[in-house]
């Protein structure tokens, strides 16, 4: 197939899975009334390749074949780089959200790529054969991947298998002919109820006595005994005039239960070789925090952008203290946008796929996540209270109150009270509301917290030379 439209990626969604919302069964989550907005809101990667604005940089051909761009094994800086450009437009085409359907998955399969070579080079070929099989499978057959790795963990001073419960890491609990039965939770798995297949990753490094753990493999999200328990995070009904990003589009997480999953042989790509499951994880975050800086640059952009827009509204562009702070917000964008630019230009070959340069994205990642809620503050500073005690859109549709909203919420000279008001929802959506908190919560510990970035950047950096260079000139 390629490629599938919009409409054949909705209509796969239609396949018995288990889906939980508050506690009740969802039958069809293109039509539930909130689980309908993430639908089309993933709909978007697959729009895009329809679009002739976006095809050439959607699109790969290949010897006369075309499959999404996200499927495409990096193999230079040039490949990173329009991967990262794709990223960033899905995003900007998402308000601000990224879309995440086809972007997390082929970062796991990059990931999984790496392992099966590293097995390959040890003896055990039939990894590698099983990635490339499925990865040929999803990109021919374009399909949808969410990535399952953190598991509920329990106690976090104690290791997997010192947890007072067992299954607090997903395992194996019994082997059979063809297959595998795992049973376990992860949790914060991000487009699960949306996508075609779950790619399941360990989350940690695992002992030698722990084989049971380091487990990695990927399944139809209708399997049996696979039930997805969606977090019900900014539900409510919203009207589109005062939330104009979430009222369109919106990411569903889910508790994601194995019941006693079995798991086929073919789908498997670690089993009991605790020895690689960190690298695994590990291989899987380089990729992945690479996505993720590329997707919030549309974020950061707005960030700049509404702020200016708003400043500007209300008659306060030229005061100097708000051009102070209009250019840490471009300063902030700009910081984080080389860094990651740089990452792809400056990436290594591991086993033939190019890897972005991990110190680069970890610092990259950083940067975003330490001062994301600073720039937030700033952008509330410049709007003003009005963010949150606004008239709502009836008073501007009602003839008792639309004559005083128009009246008294009119801005500098030539914005009026409506374009002031429009403003100033777009920045309480993205800054006041539960989106807002969100996307506050995402960039503190979306692809790892603050210690495991500045861990990796602490493991990347080469202080060798740097500490050679200090004595020298200290004269030792």
């Amino acid at each position: 197939m390629g490629l599938r439209s919009e409409s054949q990626y909705k209509e796969s969604l239609r396949d018995g899975r288990a889906v939980y919302f508050r506690g009740e069964k969802v039958d069809d989550v293109t039509v539930h009334p909130v689980m309908k907005v993430a639908v089309d809101h993933g709909a978007i990667d697959y729009r895009m390749a329809e679009e002739e604005h976006f095809r050439a940089l959607a699109v790969v051909a290949d010897n006369g074949a075309e499959y999404s761009r996200y499927y495409h094994l990096p193999r230079g800086a040039g490949d990173l780089s329009a991967r990262s450009r794709l990223i960033a437009s899905s995003t900007r085409e998402g308000a601000t959200l990224v879309v995440l359907v086809k972007e997390i998955g082929t970062d796991a399969l990059f990931a999984l790529h790496l392992l099966g070579a590293e097995m390959a080079a040890r003896g055990k070929p039939e990894y590698l054969a099983r990635v490339e099989k499925f990865h040929r499978y999803c990109r021919d057959n374009d399909l949808a991947l969410a990535v399952a790795q953190t598991d509920v963990k329990g106690d976090r001073a104690l290791a997997p298998s010192a947890q007072a419960d067992p299954d607090s890491y997903l395992r194996i609990v019994e082997e059979q002919p063809g297959g595998i039965v795992v049973r376990g939770a992860k949790v914060h798995t991000s487009v699960s109820v949306n996508s075609n297949e779950l790619i399941v990753l360990p989350t940690r490094a695992m002992r030698a006595d722990e084989k049971a753990y380091a487990v990695a493999f990927a399944l139809p999200v209708a399997s049996a005994g696979l039930k997805l328990i969606s977090s019900a995070h900014g539900s409510a009904p919203k009207d589109a005039f005062e939330h104009p990003i979430s009222a369109r589009h919106k990411m569903m997480e889910t508790l994601t239960v194995f019941d006693d999953v079995f798991v086929p042989d073919e789908r498997i790509f670690l089993k009991g070789e605790a020895e690689f499951a960190g690298p695994l994880a590990l291989n899987f975050v380089r990729f992945h925090r690479f996505t993720a800086v590329s997707y919030k640059l549309p974020l950061l952009e707005l960030l700049a952008g509404s702020a200016y827009a708003i400043a500007e509204a209300n008659g306060i562009l030229r005061a100097s203290h708000v051009r102070d702070k209009l250019t840490y917000l471009a300063a902030y964008h700009t910081t984080v946008r080389g860094l990651i630019e740089q990452a792809a230009a400056s990436c290594s070959l591991e086993h033939g796929l190019a890897v972005p340069n991990t110190l680069l994205t970890n610092v990259a990642k950083y940067h975003f996540a330490h001062n994301y809620h600073q720039a937030v503050q700033i952008v509330q500073d410049l709007a003003g209270g009005l963010l949150v005690t606004a008239p709502a859109t009836e008073d501007l549709k009602s003839e008792a109150t639309r004559a005083y909203v128009l009246k008294y919420l009119g801005g500098a000279k030539g914005v009026d009270a409506e374009q002031r008001l429009r403003l100033l929802n777009l920045i309480s959506d993205l800054t006041a509301s539960d989106f807002g908190g969100y996307q506050e919560v995402l960039a503190v510990h979306a692809e790892g917290g603050f210690e495991a970035e500045k861990l990796q950047a602490y493991r990347e950096y080469d202080f060798k030379p740097a500490a050679a260079y200090a004595r020298r000139l200290a004269g030792l």
